[in-house]
C-alpha cells in the first residue's frame, strides 16, 4: 500500500520520516503507525543530544483498559502499564449525575484533582469524626490510608484524577463495603448489627464498585451529626483558589503538607507553561515525579547521567514520569498554554534549579568547569523562576 493513502488522512508531504536534519536516518517504507509517529516526533527523530537508554517515561490513559459501569467509568495507569512508575499510580474516573464510587477504603493514601463537574465526598476517621464536602474543578481531596470514604457525582456529573502512593496500586483491588458484606455469612451480619438475617436478603453478591443513584439533595440535608465532631484537618483543598507563583513564562501552584496539612504522603504542583516557554532545567532531590498532562502539548527531556538522555512528547491525558534526582525540563510545543500536574510521594514539594545553583556558585568554578564567558555568568539568576521565557531564545512550533 502506498503510504500516501494511509488512513486517507495524512497528505504525503506531512508524513514524518526518521531522518534528522544532519542527515542521520532513512525513509521508513514498511508497516507503521503514522498517526502515532505524528504524536511522538521526538521518539521518531530524537534530538541529537539524546543518547543511551532510559526506560519509557510516558503512557497515555487512552491506551488503558476502560471499566464501564452504570454510574460511570474508570481506567488506571500503574506499574503494569508504566513499569518505571513505582512510587505512584493514577486512576482517571468519571461519574454520572448521581453516580457513586461506593463506600470503600484503601491500604494506600488517595489524592485527587477534580478535572470537571462537581462531586460530593464523605469520610469518617478512626475516632468517629465525620466529613462531608462538595468539590468542583481545581479542588483536591486527600484521604489517608484506611479512612473509609465515598464519591458521588452531582447535577452535571464529574471527572477526576485519583493518585495513590504506591505504583502497584489497582483501584479494582480496594476494600469495598459491598464486597465485605457479600463475603460475610448472614448470621454473622445479623449478630453484628442486631437485626434478623432477613434484613440482608437483598445485599449485593459481589463488589459493586460504581453504581447509579439519584442526585443527592443540598449538602445541608445530608449532614450527619457525630457525637465526636468533625475531622480536625479537612480532606479538601481548593488549589485553583490558591494564588499562583507568577513567572515570565507561566505560573505554578504548590500544594503539600504546609498548606494542606492532611496530605502527609503526596505533594504536588500545578504548572502552567505558556507558548514558547519552558519548565526550567531542574531536578527533585527527594522523590520520583509522576505527571499528568491536563491541556496542550509539550516535550520533556530526561537526563540520567553517564551520557544518557531521552526525549518524550506529551498531550492531554498522558502520564509522565521522572526518576528521583534525574535532570529534566519541559517545553511547550503547542500554540496554547500547557497545563500539567507534578506529583510526588512526599509531604513536601522540593526542586533544585540548575540556574539558581550556578548563580550561587563561585564564578571561577563555573568558568573552569564549563568554559563559559561573562555573558552567561551575568545572566544567571539567584532567585528561582520555575517557568522561563526569553522572547529571542524561546521555543515556538514550526
Amino acid at each position: 500500500m502506498d503510504e500516501s493513502t494511509y488512513n486517507g488522512t495524512v497528505p504525503p508531504q506531512h508524513i514524518p520520516q526518521p531522518i534528522r536534519s544532519d542527515g542521520a536516518g532513512n525513509v521508513d517504507r514498511g508497516p507503521r503507525n503514522i498517526m502515532r509517529d505524528l504524536e511522538n516526533p521526538d521518539l521518531l527523530v530524537p534530538p541529537v543530544t539524546d543518547a543511551g537508554l532510559i526506560p519509557n517515561c510516558r503512557f497515555s490513559f487512552s491506551d488503558t483498559h476502560m471499566v464501564l459501569k452504570k454510574g460511570g467509568w474508570s481506567r488506571e495507569v500503574t506499574v503494569r502499564e508504566l513499569p518505571i512508575a513505582t512510587t505512584l499510580a493514577g486512576v482517571n474516573m468519571s461519574l454520572t449525575p448521581g453516580g457513586v464510587r461506593e463506600l470503600h477504603w484503601h491500604q494506600q493514601a488517595e489524592w485527587s484533582y477534580m478535572l470537571l463537574g462537581q462531586a460530593r465526598i464523605t469520610a469518617v476517621d478512626q475516632l468517629g469524626r465525620n466529613f462531608i464536602a462538595d468539590v468542583g474543578p481545581g479542588d483536591l481531596w486527600y484521604f489517608p490510608p484506611g479512612i473509609p470514604h465515598s464519591i458521588q457525582g452531582l447535577e452535571d456529573g464529574c471527572e477526576f484524577l485519583l493518585v495513590f502512593d504506591d505504583g502497584h496500586f489497582s483501584d479494582l483491588n480496594t476494600l469495598s463495603i459491598s464486597d465485605w458484606f457479600a463475603h460475610t455469612p448472614k448470621d454473622v451480619l445479623s449478630a453484628n448489627f442486631g437485626v434478623p438475617m432477613e434484613a440482608f436478603q437483598q445485599i449485593p453478591s459481589e463488589q459493586v464498585y460504581i453504581y447509579q443513584d439519584d442526585v443527592p439533595g443540598p449538602i445541608d440535608t445530608q449532614k450527619v451529626h457525630s457525637p465526636y465532631g468533625t475531622v480536625p484537618q479537612i480532606f479538601k483543598h481548593s488549589l485553583l483558589a490558591q494564588p499562583p507563583i507568577k513567572t515570565a513564562g507561566g505560573s505554578v501552584r504548590i500544594v503539600d503538607s504546609t498548606n494542606f496539612p492532611i496530605s502527609k504522603t503526596i505533594a504536588a504542583a500545578l504548572v502552567e507553561i505558556e507558548p514558547g516557554a519552558m519548565r526550567e532545567l531542574h531536578w527533585h532531590p527527594n522523590q520520583d515525579e509522576w505527571q499528568y498532562y491536563l491541556t496542550g502539548q509539550g516535550r520533556m527531556t530526561v537526563f540520567a547521567g553517564n551520557g544518557t538522555a531521552r526525549t518524550f512528547d506529551y498531550q492531554a491525558g498522558d502520564v509522565g514520569y521522572v526518576p528521583f534526582a534525574y535532570g529534566h525540563y519541559i517545553q511547550n510545543t503547542g500554540t496554547n498554554s500547557l497545563w500539567y500536574l507534578e506529583i510526588f510521594k512526599s509531604d513536601r514539594f522540593q526542586d533544585v534549579s540548575l540556574n539558581q545553583w550556578m548563580a550561587l556558585t563561585p564564578a571561577e568554578l563555573l568558568q573552569g568547569n564549563l568554559h563559559i564567558g561573562e555573558e552567561l555568568l551575568h545572566a544567571l539568576r539567584k532567585e528561582k523562576s520555575p517557568v522561563v521565557k526569553f522572547p529571542v531564545f524561546s521555543y515556538y512550533p514550526k
